[in-house]
């Protein structure tokens, strides 16, 4: 099984960077956007806490700032270290807590095969059929949004507004709270878990 513990330095690199973590190979989707605001969609090929590869079109320069948001990890940030054929290396930005939860989650994901774990998912996602809803706040404010992902445990919806980590909202009839911040908006957490009845104006 996989465990992140700093690796030896090797004597040649396809991209060159810095590099104290072992990578482990995996093949996780997100989306990144780079600093000219442009967004494009991304896969990671291989990753360590310190360091990440992506395949992606869109192409950075060395040095500059990338903010992404991938399945399963959340966001990540950090700079361009280098360009391969079909994408770039990246160096990440983070304290030394965040590289810790960054280790267990990538050991997750590289031993749930071989272990034959489950997804770590408390309640199967949903596909809504009726995507466009609004949020309330408890001041009364209402945005429209998207959902983009949806389960008997929360949401996660597309806003331009990004409330407070912890502020109450509304989504349709269901209460509940903001949980996490993410490029396209953000993930809600309600109050308790839905019935399928409950959720019928989306479904």
């Amino acid at each position: 099984m996989y465990s992140f513990q700093p690796a030896q330095p090797q004597s040649t690199q396809t991209i060159p960077a810095p590099r104290t973590f072992q990578r482990v190979s995996v093949n996780i989707a997100g989306r990144l956007m780079l600093a000219s605001h442009e967004e494009f969609p991304c896969t990671v090929l291989d990753m360590s806490p310190g360091d990440v590869t992506f395949a992606c079109v869109g192409r950075p320069a060395v040095g500059e700032r990338v903010i992404a948001y991938l399945d399963h990890i959340g966001r990540l940030e950090g700079a361009a270290t280098g360009l391969s054929n079909n994408g770039f290396a990246m160096a990440i930005a983070a304290t030394e807590r965040k590289r810790e939860k960054l280790a267990a989650q990538l050991t997750w994901i590289a031993n749930k095969h071989e272990l034959g774990l489950p997804e770590d998912r408390r309640h199967d996602r949903l596909t809504p059929r009726n995507t466009r809803c609004e949020i309330a706040l408890d001041d009364g404010r209402r945005y429209a949004c998207r959902i983009m992902d949806l389960s008997l445990s929360g949401a996660a919806i597309d806003i331009d507004i990004r409330p407070a980590i912890g502020t109450s909202v509304r989504l349709g009839n269901m209460r509940g709270r903001v949980v996490r911040h993410f490029m396209e908006g953000v993930a809600i957490e309600f109050n308790s878990v839905q019935s399928r009845e409950a959720l019928t104006e989306f479904l």
